[in-house]
């Protein structure tokens, strides 16, 4: 009997080993007088985004064969266990081969990397060889779809007891209030009630990462991913309530004085202060070195904040804005940025922005229509002079770059749970609806889409709970969390787009929560650090270092 397990791991080491000569291919191209050249990473984008996604797959790999081994040791590994094994390691194996996909019409081919010698090494190697010829096979996806049917799903345990226990009760708490009205709100575009955010609050959505003694949970990352996945199934926009919590519990956890902590702390935790994250300006995007919002400190010591900012979201309803400004117009770039702490009155639906010196005009948009997106227009609005965050200037851009790797994952997991929505939309479509007699999930090219969906969602979602572990053992995992995001990213956009295709013509109608699910996975290519941008850090990251 074939040790599938013994080979992912044997693979995985070939699949990084090729991830190594995309590295050392990469930084040849972009390396002058021993530096990474900024001019020549622009040059040799594809290069350097090509071998960036390589390495996220290669990172996949390996995270997946852990799960496997894991969940043997654990007794839970079976034939469906197996087979998600198989399946992933054949597909993403073959991608290395023949090219990863980087977006729709982009792929990442060894041939034009300069690539081919080490890709006929991947290629030769006997695990890897395994699992390029029985791996992902129609014999193996039909017997997954089997599995599916039934209701299986691949191990997700975290073996802890703790953390499965966190998993199972947002898993009900959203089957109760999330899905069956995700839909009517998305349709009336209209928040979350107040209601449900309380419930979420008690749930302890908004301080799973503060700490005990500012009424927090205490847990880490990887329990915030759980909830963030869990929500997001229901509603990506459930799982992003927490996001803008996350974000301000960090940047104050981190960085605030200890009245700054024992001012914000509590609220953010127990849900009676919402924050929102202010950090992005029309014309700046990416670039925050750009950014041209100015904090003006007063004679009494207090501030007064003038300009624009763009895409802030969940902005009416929040207490608090956390404000990356220029406070210092002397200094160039980074240095002279600053986080605010910027309180703020709640909106309302008659007045959603009561605040003098503050003004903000809604961007419809397509999906995530539950958090609703702003422009914000700042003409000297007051923050206390308590405001600065960390009560030093010039610290916001390091402030915010801490904040980065927890945002990344959590958004990862956001899409993780998007994906599996739209893989249980279309499991229940092609098992409820029939075509020529039969139930579509009968027909091979819609059971190849099922199979593939489960399996590219474990895949990244192991990708996701790694660089979760390492944020919690305090080690560095900007790049970890890039690629958790690039790959979750892409699945989730991938299973949504197929679970249109297999709804047919209802998927494209208003009325099916497919069509939410395609709107909503979309925005998780764009938000915290665009596609390209992830690739960019990750690339950047990487090379000049071995892997």
């Amino acid at each position: 009997m074939t040790d599938w397990i013994q080979l992912a791991a044997i693979a995985a080491q070939a699949a990084e080993a090729f991830a190594e000569a995309a590295r050392i291919a990469a930084a040849a191209k972009v390396t002058a007088d021993g530096k990474v050249s900024a001019r020549l990473v622009e040059q040799e984008q594809r290069l350097v985004h090509g071998f960036a996604w390589i390495g996220t797959t290669a990172s996949a790999l390996s995270a997946t064969a852990q799960w496997a081994a894991k969940s043997k040791d654990g007794g839970r590994y079976g034939r469906i266990e197996e087979l998600t094994l198989c399946i992933g390691f054949g597909e993403y194996l073959q991608q290395l081969l023949g090219g990863v996909p980087m977006s729709q019409n982009e792929f990442a081919r060894p041939q034009e990397l300069g690539l081919l010698d080490a890709a006929a090494k991947l290629a030769a190697d006997p695990a890897v060889a395994a699992f390029v010829s029985g791996g992902n096979t129609p014999a193996n996806r039909l017997e997954l779809v089997g599995f599916l049917r039934e209701g299986a799903v691949p191990d997700e345990s975290l073996d802890d007891e703790t953390l499965d226990m966190v998993r199972s009760q947002f898993r009900s708490f959203v089957a109760d209030r999330i899905a069956p009205n995700a839909h009517a709100w998305h349709l009336a575009d209209v928040l979350i009630p107040d209601e449900v955010v309380r419930e979420m609050a008690e749930l302890g959505v908004f301080g799973v990462c503060i700490e005990e003694g500012f009424g927090g949970l205490g847990l880490g990352k990887l329990a915030m991913s759980l909830v963030s996945e869990e929500l997001s199934r229901g509603w990506i926009c459930a799982g992003s309530l927490g996001t803008r919590s996350e974000i301000a519990g960090e940047l104050i956890g981190q960085n605030g004085t200890d009245a700054q902590k024992a001012a914000w702390l509590p609220g953010i935790a127990a849900g009676t202060i919402l924050p929102t994250a202010v950090f992005t300006e029309p014309d700046t995007g990416s670039d925050l070195a750009s950014v041209r919002t100015r904090g003006e400190r007063q004679a009494d010591g207090s501030w007064k904040i003038i300009g624009s900012k763009t895409w802030i979201t969940h902005a009416s309803r929040a207490d608090v804005m956390t404000v990356l400004c220029r406070t210092n117009t002397d200094v160039p770039g980074y240095g002279g940025l600053s986080m605010m702490l910027a309180a703020k009155k709640r909106g309302t639906t008659e007045d959603a922005f009561p605040d003098e010196g503050l003004a903000g005009s809604e961007i419809e948009v397509l999906g995530y229509r539950g958090m609703k997106e702003y422009v914000l227009s700042f003409d000297d609005f007051h923050v206390a002079e308590e405001g600065l965050l960390g009560g030093a200037e010039g610290q916001g851009f390091k402030q915010l770059m801490q904040t980065f790797e927890g945002a990344r994952i959590q958004t990862a997991a956001r899409a993780i749970g998007v994906g599996w929505n739209a893989y249980d939309l279309a499991l229940r479509y092609a098992t409820e609806r029939k075509q020529f007699g039969k139930q579509l999930i009968e027909f091979p090219r819609v059971s190849d889409k099922l199979a593939l969906m489960v399996v590219e969602l474990v895949l990244a979602r192991e990708l996701t709970y790694s660089a979760a572990r390492h944020k919690d053992k305090g080690e560095r995992c900007d790049i970890e969390a890039g690629m958790a995001k690039l790959l979750g990213a892409r699945v989730a956009w991938s299973n949504a787009d197929l679970n249109v295709q297999v709804h047919g013509g209802n998927g494209y109608a208003l009325e099916y929560e497919a069509s939410r699910v395609l709107c909503d996975a979309r925005i998780l290519n764009i938000f915290e650090g665009a596609a390209e941008i992830q690739a960019q850090v990750i690339g950047r990251g990487l090379i000049g270092s071995a892997r």
